[in-house]
């Protein structure tokens, strides 16, 4: 009776100590989360074009700013990024409403512009630290890394595990990995304009190359809703004209 009471209680310890071991860590998450996203394909992309249409709201008031109808996105990435929050690639990104822009942004690599210029560095290096984040997660397996699991938190009804991620440069961003799927679902990091945070939605899993696309994004500033992005087609890899980044010349 002794030795089957004895059995009885290392049963019971050993079963939370197991369940603990199997629970994964931040590099485990992120890990998952890279697979789910494309792999390897999705990781060393090289472009990436996005199209759709926007809503953009003001600092006061509900009703929306003004309305995208043609909002356009190019990325060429960088495969070698160490910093999570600062420019690096090159991107261009165009908005559009009744066939007039109403803003656009390009980086070429040193270059920021926007419809009203070229814009001084310490000007653009803060633009770019409200904006980049997203990225980085490509290179979490890379030295220099750091993931971190936090407290698990739920999104839209979806059990969400959350890692920080911390860059080689020093830079921390808070992604959200779906427990079941593995998919991004959250992402946070603190900016010069306040703590930023992006919800995904609706995603779509796209074929050579494997790239799950979330084709419903909203972005916060200290939990007041700056726009949303509705994202209708994507193109992976495409080619992208270098003519496409370049400053204007007037």
């Amino acid at each position: 009776m002794l030795r089957f009471l004895i059995l009885l209680l290392l049963a019971g310890i050993s079963t939370p100590l197991m369940a603990a071991q199997q629970e994964p860590d931040g590099t485990a998450i992120l890990a998952l989360a890279r697979e789910a996203a494309g792999g390897d394909e999705w990781a060393n992309a090289k472009t990436l074009t996005l199209s759709g249409h926007a809503v953009f709201y003001g600092s006061e008031g509900h009703e929306p700013k003004y309305k995208a109808d043609d909002y356009r996105m190019w990325r060429e990435y960088d495969l070698d990024r160490q910093s999570a929050h600062g420019a690096e690639g090159k991107v261009r990104i165009i908005s559009k409403s009744g066939g007039k822009t109403v803003f656009e942004v390009g980086y070429d690599g040193e270059t920021t512009w926007t419809e009203k210029g070229i814009l001084p560095k310490d000007v653009a290096d803060e633009y770019w630290a409200n904006n980049f984040g997203f990225g980085i997660i490509r290179h979490a397996d890379k030295p220099g890394f750091t993931a971190t699991r936090l407290a698990d938190d739920l999104f839209d009804g979806h059990k969400i595990y959350i890692v920080e991620l911390k860059d080689p440069q020093g830079g921390k961003t808070l992604f959200g990995i779906d427990q079941q799927m593995h998919a991004i679902r959250t992402l946070a990091f603190d900016t010069p304009r306040g703590w930023h945070r992006r919800t995904y939605r609706d995603f779509v899993m796209l074929e050579n190359p494997r790239w799950l696309q979330a084709r419903h994004v909203t972005l916060y500033y200290d939990d007041r809703k700056a726009n949303e992005v509705f994202w209708t087609e994507t193109r992976v890899n495409a080619a992208i004209d270098n003519e496409l980044f370049k400053p204007p010349e007037n």
